[in-house]
């Protein structure tokens, strides 16, 4: 068995269409049926990349060293505005480039195909443009104060 086996299983539209069957229940729990459920979708959705995803895990960790940082040079409010942006922006982008990667994998059937990788390559590429702002960004916040802790 195939280790992406156990994430794969097929259902067809007549299997949804009547919903007193058996697969009602099946197709709720895709269904954004009220907001608790979008919410625990999304939710859902962001554990699965910090598990699954070892960028995740490490876009974290500059979260909160950059985040200890802002507390220790006590940054103000629109420094602490950009910082929040860029880390949100990174997010966003990682979860997006996990996204991407996930349904490239899947409709490529985990074979090698020169547009899967184009595609996987372009969103990596805006994982890599959002974090080269928020290396911008962060400089411009921190560079003064440790300039400044150093030489001042």
């Amino acid at each position: 068995m195939d280790s992406h086996d156990k994430d794969f299983k097929i259902y067809d539209k007549k299997d949804f269409k009547n919903p007193n069957d058996k697969n009602a229940n099946l197709r709720d729990k895709w269904k954004n049926t009220d907001v608790f459920s979008s919410l625990q979708f999304a939710l859902t959705g962001i554990l699965t990349a910090f598990r699954y995803e070892r960028n995740m895990r490490k876009h974290a960790l500059s979260t909160v060293l950059a985040v200890a940082a802002g507390l220790i040079f006590q940054i103000s409010k629109y420094d602490w505005l950009w910082l929040f942006l860029v880390i949100f922006l990174v997010f966003m982008a990682e979860l997006f480039n996990s996204a991407i990667e996930n349904v490239v994998d899947l409709a490529a059937d985990y074979q090698f195909h020169m547009r899967a990788k184009r595609a996987k390559d372009m969103a990596a590429g805006a994982v890599l443009v959002i974090s080269g702002f928020a290396v911008v960004v962060g400089l411009f916040i921190f560079l003064p104060r440790i300039w400044g802790l150093i030489f001042g």
